[in-house]
């Protein structure tokens, strides 16, 4: 059975290039949804609009996804509300950072 969190795992390994950080634990994901057990949306931003990265990691996010036992379509839709901002990210992540 997929579950949440067994998709927020799967994202947990895509890292933005630019900080050392998971996009999951980064606050980019705003939205995992499972329908018909077996189709996955993500909504989820970036740190920035013009990030350099912003054709690669959506596209590293899905692939991750669609490896998970059961996953048949995984849709990642980038949304710009509400604007990230450090209070998005994990208490690890702001840690890790420096930021607390």
């Amino acid at each position: 059975m997929i579950t949440d969190d067994l998709v927020a795992e799967a994202i947990k390994t895509v890292y933005d290039p630019e900080i050392p950080i998971n996009v999951y634990d980064l606050g980019l994901i705003y939205l995992i949804e499972i329908e018909d057990e077996r189709n996955v949306k993500i909504n989820m931003t970036l740190t920035s609009a013009n990030c350099p990265f912003a054709q690669q990691i959506p596209v590293e996010v899905r692939e991750k996804v669609l490896q998970i036992d059961g996953v048949e379509e995984v849709t990642v839709k980038l949304v710009w509300d509400p604007i990230w901002g450090e209070e998005h990210m994990s208490g690890a992540a702001r840690l890790e950072l420096g930021l607390l």
